[in-house]
Formats: C-alpha cells, sequence, structure tokens
C-alpha cells in the first residue's frame, strides 16, 4: 500500500501543476523578472516590410468570400501584402471563386496530400520576408498585421503567435462554450510564457514568421503550426505572443465535431513529443525546455493517465486506510465527475452558464488524449484529417 499512497500523491501533484500549479509558478516567475527587466516597448518599423498572407485551403467555397472580405479590409500597405491561397485537391468550387480576385495568387494542385505537404510547396513560391499564416474559416482584426510585424522589429523574435478567440453566443453549447472557456485560460498562459521568455508553439488560426527560418516538414505531421514554431524556437529565436493580433472562429458545431479537433490534436502532440525530443533537454534549452515540458508535454503524455488512475488508487486506499483525508479525497474527485456527467447532460443544450461544462469538457479533453494515441497509429504516415464542421 506504501507504493499507492506514494502513486497517488506523485499523481495528484502532477495533475495539480499540469492544469493550474504551472500557471502559478510562471505568474510568480514572471513578477519577479519583470522587477528587474523592464518588458520592451515596440513600434513599427519606418520603413514597412512585405508580407504574404498565407491561406491553406481544401474545398472551403462556403467561406472564400467572406475570408477574403476581412483580407482586403486588414490595415496594411496594398502593394506590400500579398495573398496567397494553396487549394490542394478542392474541387468544390473554392478555385473559381478566388478568382474574381485580381490580388490573390492561387496556387493548387490536383493531389489531395495533406494541410503540411501544402505548406512544404507553397512556401517555394514566397519570396516576402514575412509570412502570416492563418486559416480560411478564421476572421483576423484589421491591426492584426501591422501589430505582428511590429513584434519582428526585435531581431530575436523568430515567430509571433497570434490570439485564438471563439466567436461565443449569449446562449452556448459545450463545444463553443468549453472551447471558449479553455483558449481564454490558453491565451493567460502564451502571455506569461512569453513575457518569461518565449511562447511554447502557435496556433495556426494566425501566426508568422521569418521566411527565412522556415523548415520543411515531414508530409504527415499533424501539427505543422506548433512543430514549425518549435523549430525555429529551438534555433535560439523567441516565440513572441501578440493578443493585439486575433483570429475569431466559431466553435465546434457539435461535441462529436470537437471530438475530431481534439482527438487529432493530442495525437499531433505526441507526435510533437516524439519528433521534438531533443527539446526535452533542460541542460541544452534551459528555460524554454521548462516551459514546454510544464505547458505541453505533460498535457499530452503522463497526466492524463495520472488524472484516470487518481480514481481508482484513492478507491483503494480509502477501503484499507484508516484516513479520513482519502475519504475527502474521494468524495470530492467523485463529485468531479458526477458534474462532468452532468455536463454531458447539458451537452446538447445551449445553456447561458458555461461554467457549468467546464468540468465536462476538461475530462473530455483528457480523454481524447489517450483516442489519440490509437488516432496516431491509425493514421501513420498520412498527414490527411477530416476537418471539424463548425458552428454557423
Amino acid at each position: 500500500m506504501k507504493f499507492l499512497e506514494i502513486l497517488f500523491w506523485f499523481s495528484l501533484i502532477i495533475v495539480f501543476y499540469t492544469y493550474l500549479g504551472y500557471g502559478i509558478v510562471l505568474y510568480l516567475l514572471v513578477k519577479i523578472k519583470e522587477l528587474f527587466v523592464k518588458q520592451k516597448t515596440i513600434a513599427l518599423p519606418g520603413d514597412l516590410p512585405e508580407v504574404t498572407l498565407f491561406i491553406t485551403a481544401f474545398n472551403e467555397n462556403a467561406i472564400v468570400k467572406k475570408k477574403m472580405d476581412n483580407c482586403l479590409t486588414l490595415d496594411y500597405p496594398k502593394d506590400k501584402l500579398k495573398i496567397v491561397w494553396v487549394t490542394d485537391g478542392s474541387n468544390d468550387g473554392t478555385n473559381e471563386l478566388l478568382k474574381a480576385y485580381q490580388e490573390v495568387t492561387v496556387l493548387f494542385q490536383p493531389e489531395r496530400q495533406g494541410k503540411t505537404a501544402a505548406l512544404n510547396r507553397g512556401i517555394g513560391f514566397i519570396s516576402s520576408p514575412i509570412v502570416v499564416f492563418t486559416d480560411a474559416n478564421t476572421m483576423i482584426n484589421s491591426e492584426a498585421i501591422l501589430n505582428i510585424v511590429a513584434e519582428f522589429t526585435d531581431s530575436k523574435v523568430g515567430c509571433v503567435a497570434g490570439e485564438k478567440r471563439i466567436a461565443t453566443k449569449e446562449k452556448d453549447g459545450a463545444a463553443g462554450g468549453g472551447e471558449g472557456i479553455y483558449w481564454k485560460y490558453e491565451s493567460i498562459l502564451k502571455a506569461l510564457d512569453s513575457r518569461l521568455y518565449s511562447a511554447v508553439g502557435a496556433a495556426g488560426e494566425l501566426f508568422a514568421i521569418r521566411r527565412e527560418l522556415f523548415e520543411t516538414m515531414e508530409r504527415d505531421t499533424l501539427l505543422d503550426d506548433f512543430i514549425l514554431s518549435l523549430k525555429i524556437a529551438q534555433k535560439g529565436f523567441k516565440i513572441a505572443y501578440c493578443s493585439s493580433a486575433y483570429a475569431i472562429e466559431s466553435g465546434s458545431a457539435d461535441m462529436k465535431e470537437e471530438e475530431k479537433r481534439k482527438v487529432r490534436i493530442a495525437a499531433g502532440g505526441l507526435q510533437s513529443i516524439w519528433r521534438l525530443r531533443s527539446l526535452l533537454n533542460m541542460f541544452r534549452y534551459g528555460i524554454l525546455s521548462f516551459q514546454y515540458i510544464s505547458h505541453r508535454v505533460l498535457r499530452w503524455s503522463v497526466t492524463p493517465l495520472l488524472l484516470f488512475f487518481m480514481l481508482p488508487i484513492n478507491i483503494a486506499l480509502s477501503a484499507t486506510k484508516n484516513s479520513e483525508l482519502y475519504v475527502i479525497l474521494l468524495i470530492l474527485q467523485i463529485l468531479f465527475y458526477i458534474s462532468g456527467m452532468w455536463g454531458y447532460y447539458l451537452s446538447t443544450k445551449q445553456i447561458k452558464n458555461k461554467v457549468l461544462f467546464i468540468p465536462y469538457y476538461f475530462l473530455f479533453m483528457n480523454i481524447n488524449v489517450v483516442k489519440g494515441f490509437f488516432y496516431l497509429k491509425r493514421k501513420k504516415n498520412n498527414g490527411i484529417w477530416e476537418k471539424a464542421n463548425r458552428s454557423l
């Protein structure tokens, strides 16, 4: 039983640290750092560089007009903003719709090989010093490009991560409501990571890189945005987090569609841990390794397993140990799982109080990490994935 006690407390500490403790530690480290080192002020360069807005899309005819309307309202000199769509494999009229826009360069090949292959192919046609990646189904704020360019005035910045926001409604289902709350918390952590040293990865909805730092990725890469941004960080550059450049997208249509995303992301996370395994070396990468392990690796590997092991271990300890503490902790765990089940019941309903979705969405995310392992085995050597439908 001594082993079970050690395993239980180890699991509890890791679970707490992964989801709450790291945020607390990060906040304290940032405050200590900023007592001695003031944050740099950034400003636009006098001569604005040419920027390419790079959009990969597969069968996005329903969103082309809205996306292009958004692109054409961006506050950046028109002669310095190039717009490139890579539409490999699209056969739904996406290419025909894009022909109406003289500002757009369309790169198309009939064969669909996946998003990463499209990125690798398309980047060869880009010569702009800064490339801004964005998804077809996300809308970015008009000042986004200017704010991103300002971050690159720091020569140590190799990548800029924009903020992802989920369009919320007064009443949401669990997919939109849960995802919205999750990304608000993620945004806080990313901002703190950036202030301490570097953000840990970028989201594909909106991020930018120095063109010269692009590194060709394996075609079956599932999290191209994460791998690309972290490889830039491995080169000694920082990933700046820019909350004033943001992308807005709708939440998944329902939890079944959200599951597609979460399982793929979890599988991509596991894949990334292996492909970025050198980044686990704290002696070489120092604080970046600490941030990477704390913010990403634990979430995508051991923590979900430890979370689910805690309940049966707690039951065994409560039955064999004469301790009120284990009974109290077991009751708290049971109440949390009941809350998750209640959230599941509410998941198909539109409710105003989105806080009720937190336990369910939390458990849902961790279950999908386990499912991600099987997805990764099934999709080995295949970078093509089924996109999730979004709510309107």
